[in-house]
Parts: C-alpha cells; sequence; structure tokens
C-alpha cells in the first residue's frame, strides 16, 4: 500500500481541487469530460515523476521503507560515525547533488541530545559563510531524524596528518586563514563553536576548509555574556574550562584554534598526558613547547593564543593582523564590489539577496518547481524539501562563481620590522580583514 506521505511535505499527487499548499509539490485539478486524453498530456516534469513514484511506484516505496531514500535522497554506503550519529553519503534525486546525510535515532535521544541537536540545527540555520559547512535540509521520519549537510569529499584535518604528517608553512597559513575566517564571522553572529579540534575541520576535494559539527554550540547576545557548560575536547580545552569558573566564549574557541595550528606546524598536540589530571595541569599551567624549527612569525602566534589568562589572549583581529598570515590573500571574488559598503560583501548576504537567485529559480522551474510552490514555500523552513532544492541549487551556483575559492600566498615578507614593510602591512591587513568580516 502506498504511504499517504512523504518526509518533508505531503504527497499531493491526486486530489481533485488545484491548489499549492505549503506542503503540496503537485498540481491537481478536476479532469472535465472535455478535456485531452491523457496521452496527449505534456511529459511530467522530473519532481511530477518523483513523487508520483514516491506515492505509486513499489520499488520506490520499499526504498523509502528500508531507508535506501529518505525524502528527495537516495541513501549510499556510510562515511562516518559520531558518539549520538551516523553519517552516510547521498544524492538529491532531483539535482543529482551528493550531499552529506546525518542519521540521528529518535528513540536513543534522551533530553540532553535533543538540546544539542536544537542548538546544531539552529546555529547552521544562521551561517552562511564558504567556511562554514552548509545545511541544506532537515528530514524527520517517525523513527529518525536527518540532516542534509554539504558533503566534503576531502575528510578532516585530524586525519590528514596523522596519516599524511604536519602540514607546510604555506599549507598551514592557507588552512588557519580559513578557519579564522569561519569564526570570526560565526563570532560576528554571535555564535560560539565551543568544540573547535581538527576532527570538525573538514576539506572539500578542492581543498577549501568547512568547520563542522556545531551540536556544543551556543548563540549569545552579547560576546561579554558568560557561559557555564564544559563542552568540548579536553586537549583543545582552555583553562578556564577546567577551573570551574564561568568563562566568556570568544577566548574558548581563539584557545582552540591556538591547539589547532600547533598540530597543524607540528603534527602532534601541545598539550599531552597520560591520565586526565595530568593533562588539565599542563593545560591551566600552560606548559608546552614550540619546537624551533617552527617558524619564528608563527612561534609569535601561537604564543599569542596559547596565555592561560584570557584577557591575554590574542583577539581575532591581532590574529588577522599578524606577520605569519601577512601574505595570505582571498580571491578578489571575494572582495566587495560595492564602495559604498566596503565591509558588506558576498559572505554576509541572506540567501534571497543573491544575484543568483534568479538562476536558481529558473533551474527549479525546469525541474518542475512552479512559481506558486515558491511563493508558498518561503525558502527559510530548514523542514520543507522546496527549501532543500534551492539551497542546494544555490550553493552550486555560489561555488561556481568561486566562493569555495582557496586563498593564496603571496610573496614572503622578509624583514616586517623595516617601515616601508609596516605600511605595507598595514594595508594589507586593512584589506584582509575587509574580506573577513
Amino acid at each position: 500500500q502506498a504511504p499517504a506521505a512523504m518526509p518533508g511535505g505531503h504527497c499531493g499527487v491526486s486530489s481533485p481541487p488545484l491548489h499549492h499548499s505549503v506542503y503540496s509539490l503537485t498540481d491537481s485539478s478536476d479532469i472535465g469530460p472535455d478535456e485531452e486524453p491523457l496521452d496527449a498530456r505534456p511529459r511530467p516534469s522530473p519532481l511530477e515523476k518523483l513523487t508520483g513514484d514516491m506515492c505509486k511506484d513499489q520499488s520506490t516505496i520499499k526504498e523509502l521503507m528500508i531507508g535506501r531514500r529518505v525524502g528527495f535522497y537516495k541513501v549510499r554506503g556510510e562515511i562516518g560515525c559520531g558518539t549520538f550519529s551516523r553519517v552516510k553519503l547521498a544524492f538529491h534525486a532531483l539535482t543529482k547533488d551528493k550531499v552529506a546525510l546525518k542519521i540521528l535515532d529518535k528513540t536513543r535521544m534522551d533530553a540532553q541530545v535533543q538540546r544539542l541537536l536544537s542548538r546544531e540545527i539552529s546555529s547552521m540555520e544562521l551561517l552562511r559563510h564558504p567556511n562554514v559547512l552548509h545545511l541544506y535540509e532537515v528530514v524527520e521520519t517517525p523513527s529518525r531524524l536527518h540532516l542534509v549537510l554539504e558533503y566534503a569529499g576531502g575528510g578532516d584535518l585530524h586525519s590528514k596528518i596523522c596519516n599524511e604528517g604536519k602540514l607546510s608553512d604555506n599549507a598551514s597559513k592557507v588552512t588557519f586563514a580559513q578557519i579564522l575566517s569561519a569564526i570570526k564571522y560565526m563570532h560576528n553572529t554571535n555564535v560560539i563553536h565551543r568544540d573547535l579540534k581538527a576532527e570538525n575541520v573538514l576539506f572539500t576535494s578542492t581543498g577549501c576548509v568547512k568547520v563542522a559539527d556545531f551540536g556544543f554550540s551556543t548563540r549569545v547576545c552579547n560576546r561579554n555574556d558568560f557561559l557555564d557548560t564544559f563542552c568540548g575536547s579536553p586537549p583543545y580545552a582552555a583553562p578556564e574550562l577546567f577551573r570551574d569558573e564561568c568563562y566568556l566564549g570568544p577566548p574558548v574557541d581563539v584557545w582552540a584554534m591556538g591547539v589547532l595550528l600547533f598540530f597543524m606546524v607540528t603534527g602532534s598536540l601541545p598539550f599531552r598526558a597520560d591520565t586526565m589530571g595530568k593533562l588539565r595541569r599542563r593545560i591551566v599551567e600552560g606548559a608546552y613547547l614550540v619546537p624551533p624549527w617552527v617558524p619564528g612569525p608563527c612561534q609569535r602566534l601561537i604564543r599569542g593564543i596559547l596565555k592561560p589568562e584570557p584577557a591575554e589572549r590574542y583577539v581575532l583581529d591581532q590574529m588577522l593582523g599578524c606577520d605569519w598570515l601577512l601574505p595570505v590573500e582571498f580571491p578578489w571574488s571575494l572582495v566587495p564590489s560595492e564602495p559604498a559598503a566596503p565591509l558588506h560583501s558576498l559572505l554576509e548576504s541572506d540567501w534571497g539577496e543573491l544575484e543568483e537567485e534568479a538562476e536558481v529559480q529558473s533551474l527549479m522551474e525546469d525541474l518542475g518547481f512552479t512559481p506558486q510552490h515558491l511563493q508558498n514555500n518561503q525558502l527559510k523552513d530548514c523542514r520543507n524539501p522546496v527549501t532543500g532544492v534551492y539551497r542546494i541549487l544555490l550553493h552550486r551556483a555560489q561555488k561556481s562563481r568561486g566562493c569555495d575559492s582557496l586563498p593564496v600566498v603571496r610573496g614572503m615578507v622578509r624583514d616586517p620590522k623595516r617601515e616601508g614593510l609596516r605600511a605595507y602591512r598595514g594595508l594589507r591587513h586593512t584589506s584582509f580583514l575587509c574580506q573577513m568580516m
């Protein structure tokens, strides 16, 4: 028996009256005696065929029942697993784009896990940045919740370093600059990650960094608001988290970035111990040693970040202007084009305000989505399949215009203390800062 509904919306294939409800994805109408015969009707659109198969085709219905399909997504093999979830590769049946499907068993979700999941969805809904993993859609079935995420096929930073060794100085610059770009954007949006670690720094197949896993994230009203929950992985935890005291969110993320930087340039973590007590003591005391072969500008940046007292720790703007990142430039395609608003860029634009919107709507119409579909589905509800298609196509259009392009490292600065190079540093810092904010 064909199911009456599908995840994300009702399947209105044969309802008599003509309508476009919030959830309906197909048109329906009364058929009068003088209308054309069925074989004279135009070929169904991809959307009509897909929704029809999901309601009537026995093979498609079976795939939905056994989890080989979830909503509009065809599910393939497992690509990862976490404490509360599994991640599988999938692709959209209409757009053919690959996605990562994060699957959570609702029967095993206690109140704490539900809170973490709610925070994760809430944070990712707010964030639209090339170096933050995109959330396309949330699909719910009776027993599972599925987060449809951007697919980053290049693995994670932890696996990369464990398998290939430390990064080169230039590769470290490019990677760290992208993490810094993401965290600055998040903090400007009052989102604190609180679980930055190498396992949560992903790469696309082209090497673009994607900060992921927002389960411990939180949004604050003000970045000076105090928090009191211990979050994250102990080797990346800031000293104030071990002192049983309230803490500010941004310095905690900054400390974790210092641990990440140390890990990138040395291939090992700065704080290691065989017991939790010893690890805690070393972190609280700030007891670590930077190998002498690490370049001097990078050593200074690490020491400026890994200061036990949060008030003495570098802030993000100091990191942006440091000597080590001086040669890093983001692609010019990301530079603001409007001189009247120098700090406004593609990185801050809303989904509905981009120049790619007309292109995306045209692609959606080719798939069978009518203007009424787009009007009735406001493209803001992540639990709606129309929103999922829109976000996937829009991100594809953004990538085609270079939003996932990597920063580049220009000629190295030999003597940053010279007055001429100081002036150059100020100019470059201003350009780089404008692109990051």
